[in-house]
């Protein structure tokens, strides 16, 4: 999937964008632009892809996007066990290095800022007391206006790049492939994989999708994404079955199938393979951690 580049809606009233996301669906689609771009959930259930990185979505996840570096926030479909639709609610603030002019940043007091935003060209998800302080930021500037907008954003950075609860997102080994071109082909396989995952995801039919031999399909999916045809779609499962046992009332077993995954061993093992844990504990640790909350 080659990412397209994205046009920020930025107004010429303002010196960076920030967008509160309601609805059923985030609207984008494999993706990249010159802005960093930070994103707070308040409430999804589906998914995040930054660089080579497959991570669930949960209410408070919080990740720094550097420039240019590919990503897209997917919301799940309702199917299957889920009984009805789910909502997304979401802050999305983007801003180039030079929003406040282009010798801001080279001023000595923001050398940590430089640093934090070298950083983020693997992405950079925030948690702990961080992630808790800059939500509270980022709903109060969602709301401000005028220069108590600019003072927000540029207290977050401060506090982001003071702060040792950040953590890459992307491997070290990626470098993202980008072109403003292949939007539609991207689309297709985006869309076929996602309706087609409780399924067998068959190579031969995905490369059909993307108008390509099964040997150019394989070589262009890999250069992209960092993964196989093979690793997404258990790396997407894996994802929604997180989903599923944090919920906490459905059988592994069921979690399985719905997942697409055809015996339980084989959940199992791809799951421990991915969270470092088996799906039971990944349950447990869910329930205490919700608990201690």
């Amino acid at each position: 999937m080659k990412a397209v580049l994205e046009k920020t809606p930025q107004t010429q009233w303002e010196s960076f964008h920030c967008e509160v996301v309601r609805g059923t669906s985030y609207h984008a689609t494999w993706h990249f632009h010159p802005e960093y771009q930070l994103t707070l959930v308040l409430k999804s259930r589906g998914h995040r892809l930054v660089g080579d990185d497959i991570s669930p979505l949960h209410a408070g996840d919080l990740v720094l996007v550097g420039a240019n570096l590919p990503h897209v926030w997917h919301q799940a479909a309702a199917r299957g066990i889920r009984s009805k639709g789910e909502e997304v609610h979401a802050i999305i603030v983007r801003f180039l290095d030079s929003f406040l002019g282009r010798e801001f940043l080279e001023k000595p007091e923001l050398e940590s800022v430089r640093q934090l935003l070298r950083r983020s060209a693997r992405g950079l998800r925030v948690a702990g007391r961080t992630r808790d302080v800059v939500a509270e930021r980022m709903q109060r500037l969602a709301q401000a206006s005028g220069l108590e907008r600019v003072v927000e954003l540029l207290a977050i950075l401060d506090l982001l790049s003071n702060s040792r609860d950040l953590k890459p997102v992307a491997s070290a080994g990626f470098v993202p492939h980008v072109a403003h071109t292949d939007q539609d082909r991207m689309q297709r396989v985006c869309a076929y994989i996602d309706a087609h995952l409780e399924e067998e995801v068959d190579r031969a039919a995905v490369a059909a999708e993307a108008h390509l031999s099964e040997g150019a399909f394989s070589r262009f999916f890999r250069l992209r994404t960092g993964k196989t045809l093979p690793e997404y779609v258990n790396a997407l499962r894996v994802g929604r079955a997180c989903e599923l046992l944090a919920e906490g009332r459905w059988k592994v077993t069921d979690v399985a199938l719905e997942c697409g995954f055809r015996n339980l061993a084989n959940f199992n093992r791809r799951f421990r393979e991915l969270m470092k844990v088996t799906p039971r504990e990944y349950r447990a640790r869910f329930r205490e951690t919700a608990e201690a909350a």
